[in-house]
Formats: C-alpha cells, structure tokens, sequence
C-alpha cells in the first residue's frame, strides 16, 4: 500500500512505511557516525552509511584534520549525488543551502510523509514556520531539524506528529493551521532560533565569518505531493 505519484510515462508507488532509499539528487539530513582522516561516516536512515569526502564540503580540509569541521554526532544537510554497483551512497555539502546544522533537534518522519510535510507549493512548511517560528530543515529520508526556542520546537513536533498520524487524508493543511492558531503562546517573550546553517568558509565552523543570517535549506524539493484539495 502506498501513495501513487504519476510521472509520465510511468506511475511510482511512494510506501507509506519502510526503510528510506536514497536516490540521486535527495537532500538529506543525517548524522556523523565516525570520522576518518579523509573523510566522515553519515546515518542517513538508509541501509548503508553514506560516506562524506572532505573535497565534497565547501572548506578547505586537510588530510587528518577531519575531526576540526564535524564530530560524532553532529548534524548536517547534505545531497545524494550517485549510487554505485555495490549500493555505496556519495554525498556532497558542497552546494547552497547545504551545511552543518548547529543546535535544535533532529525529528523523525516516513519518508512517504515528507511531500506532506513541504505541502502544494511548499504550503505547508510555510504554513508551520509562520506561526512557530521555528527553523526547519526537511530530508527526504524523513529526518527533520528543528531549530528554535523550546515552545516553537515542541510545536512543529506536535504537527510532525498528527502529520505522521493523518498523512493520506485530505485537508491536513488547514488542520495543522487550525491547531497551531488555538496553540499559539500569549505570552510577550519568544526566544531567539539558536540553530542555523554554518556559513561557506576557509575555515572550521566556530571561526571568524560566522553570519547570524545564514539560511537554512527548508527541503523544498519534495513539493511534488499528492492534490491536498
């Protein structure tokens, strides 16, 4: 069972449940596992680890310096390039709105909710970072960042979860408006987004060329959806 996605000449079968694989020119978000003197081991949720080469980021790493830019356990955006014979992944951060991703939290989703997510012409994205002011990466192997104050992360993982839970049925953008609205905060205060996409440098992230306005990739390739009507 699945969700039919029509692209002439053929039709695709999207599963609503299973694990994600990877396809070339996916955005993702994914974890660093191990660190190499050339390279960093990714969990993108997919059946192998996708190894990231440090000539496919956008700095200017030497041999052995590896651990400078990104550690176990740090979060980042990166492309699907290629998949080989054998089923190894290559992925790139050396593109715009890929990166590291600093603070916030990494959410869960199907894979075949995604498109729901990023809703008819990014609607529903939109429509979730207006009212929580959250910051928002979205993967196509349905991992999702979140950065933001602790109400406005609380509040998307809220949505992500009814979302996960109502998928298929029609109307869910104007449900998840219609709840975010009645959760709205009445109080004056909101705190400032801590996470965002490290800016394109020389250097490892944390030194001088940081920019406080750096923008975050917001997963919009996944737009292709089933009619939310």
């Amino acid at each position: 069972m699945g969700l039919l996605d029509p692209r002439p000449p053929v039709v695709q079968v999207v599963p609503l449940s299973g694990r994600y694989l990877p396809k070339p020119g996916d955005q993702v978000v994914g974890t660093v596992t191990d660190v190499q003197s050339t390279f960093w081991l990714l969990d993108i949720g997919a059946p192998r680890w996708a190894p990231l080469h440090m000539t496919g980021t956008p700095w200017k790493v030497e041999v052995g310096e590896t651990e400078r830019y990104l550690r176990v356990g740090d979060a980042v955006v990166v492309r699907v390039e290629n998949l080989d014979a054998t089923g190894r992944i290559g992925v790139t951060m050396a593109e715009e709105g890929l990166g590291k991703l600093e603070g916030g939290t990494i959410e869960r989703i199907s894979p075949a909710r995604v498109p729901r997510l990023v809703g008819r012409g990014g609607s529903m994205i939109a429509t979730i970072t207006r009212h929580t002011g959250a910051e928002v990466a979205i993967g196509q192997n349905g991992r999702i960042w979140v950065g933001g104050s602790a109400d406005a992360i609380q509040r998307v993982r809220d949505v992500l979860q009814m979302i996960e839970e109502n998928g298929p049925r029609p109307g869910l953008t104007d449900r998840v408006e219609r709840f975010l609205l009645a959760t709205t905060p009445t109080s004056a205060g909101a705190e400032e987004a801590d996470g965002r996409v490290l800016p394109r440098d020389d250097g490892p992230p944390g030194e001088d060329g940081a920019g406080a306005g750096d923008e975050l990739a917001d997963g919009t390739r996944g737009s292709r959806d089933e009619d939310e009507s």
